[in-house]
């Protein structure tokens, strides 16, 4: 027998619903949540959830020797972990007057730029699958597979190295392993002619990508956007190039950029700076092999190093965007306070929340992951 209310149940008075994506959910870059009220496919409000993942980074670093949180930073982004070791290094090294050699700047500079290539890989292979395309996320990870082994020869580590120390690296550049690595660039470069078959220019990716989650320059600038998703925006802006660390300013790279500040324009950009990495990381095989001297400079004994009195804000260009952290010390034996100011904080929350609004159902998981954001950070 139907109930009294059956009628009203079957035919409801508006079309508006609410619906949660995540935080566990194919369409959701790790654990995190987003919230949206529909009208239909039509989103009218979207409201972004975090807390699912690692949280309270900054203050766990309060409580922990200053060399202890290097095995902590690079959990703020797994996909590209290394901008994190480099931007704390490089904080406390300011603060105690630190010089790093020459030759492990350059070494920083390697590792960066293979995390860079890394995480792009990453990045569009997961976008190719919010478009149904799994082929290139397969390539994708495979080929990023390839990046790691080398990252384990280097390192010790595949995901997360731990390499970078204050005053320099930890250890050097194993025989033979600029060798590996430039063979290693050749095979990616010539993969990328597939990537453009399977991906870039297939016609289901562009016209799902076109005209979708559209920012201008104006609204990028004004909610502080940066990274490849500024530079989709046709702005030359790179901390790289802008503001110079290590030895950028002594290689030749250029800033690649995008009209139309849509999905397809921030993954063409990560496309092209997947060739400006390549082109870097020649530079630094052609030049590393001439720069002798040691890899680090003597710090004090880590376990009891009181840091000076200062302050420090370094910043970096990661994949993701430009990525800096506040450092402050008391003069004791930990930090008295850490601040990590990332990209994704902005273009998870503010940014995703705004584009979502007057998009369609199938294009949340799109956006998401053309802004190309780290959970974990937003977490932090």
């Amino acid at each position: 027998m139907r109930p009294e209310n059956y009628e009203a149940r079957k035919h409801p008075p508006s079309n508006e619903f609410e619906l949660n994506f995540g935080p566990n959910h194919p369409g959701i870059e790790g654990n995190y949540a987003f919230k949206v009220k529909l009208n239909g496919d039509e989103v009218l409000e979207a409201k972004a959830d975090a807390g699912y993942l690692h949280r309270g980074f900054e203050k766990l670093m309060e409580g922990r020797l200053w060399i202890q949180n290097i095995a902590l930073v690079p959990r703020i982004c797994v996909p590209d972990p290394v901008p994190m070791e480099v931007c704390y290094s490089l904080a406390i090294e300011e603060i105690a007057g630190l010089e790093v050699p020459e030759r492990a700047q350059w070494i920083r500079v390697m590792q960066l730029e293979m995390s860079r290539l890394a995480a792009h890989l990453f990045a569009f292979g997961g976008h190719a699958a919010t478009c149904g395309m799994y082929t290139t996320m397969f390539w994708g990870v495979a080929d990023r597979d390839l990046i790691l082994d080398r990252f384990e020869e280097l390192t010790g580590g595949r995901v997360y190295s731990i390499y970078n120390i204050p005053g320099g690296v930890r250890r050097d550049v194993p025989t033979g392993f600029l060798e590996r690595l430039g063979s290693l660039l050749d095979y990616l470069e010539s993969r990328l002619p597939d990537y453009d078959n399977l991906f870039f220019t297939n016609q289901i990716f562009i016209r799902r990508a076109r005209d979708v989650g559209v920012m201008s320059q104006e609204q990028a600038l004004k909610w502080g956007v940066t990274g490849p998703n500024l530079r989709a925006t046709g702005l030359a802006f790179d901390v790289r190039r802008d503001d110079p660390y290590l030895v950028y300013d002594q290689i030749d790279f250029d800033i690649p950029t995008e009209p139309g500040g849509d999905c397809l324009s921030r993954n063409l950009v990560r496309r092209s700076e997947l060739l400006q990495s390549i082109r870097i990381l020649r530079q630094v095989i052609e030049r590393l092999p001439s720069i002798k001297g040691p890899i680090r400079c003597p710090i004090p004994n880590p376990l009891a190093w009181n840091v000076p009195v200062g302050e420090s804000y370094p910043r970096v260009e990661s994949s993701k965007g430009e990525l800096a952290y506040y450092v402050v010390s008391n003069g004791g034996d930990k930090p008295y306070r850490v601040h990590v100011r990332g990209p994704s904080s902005m273009h998870a929350v503010q940014v995703l929340e705004k584009l979502a609004v007057g998009s369609r159902l199938e294009d949340i998981a799109q956006i998401m992951f053309s802004l190309d954001a780290c959970p974990p950070e937003v977490d932090r």
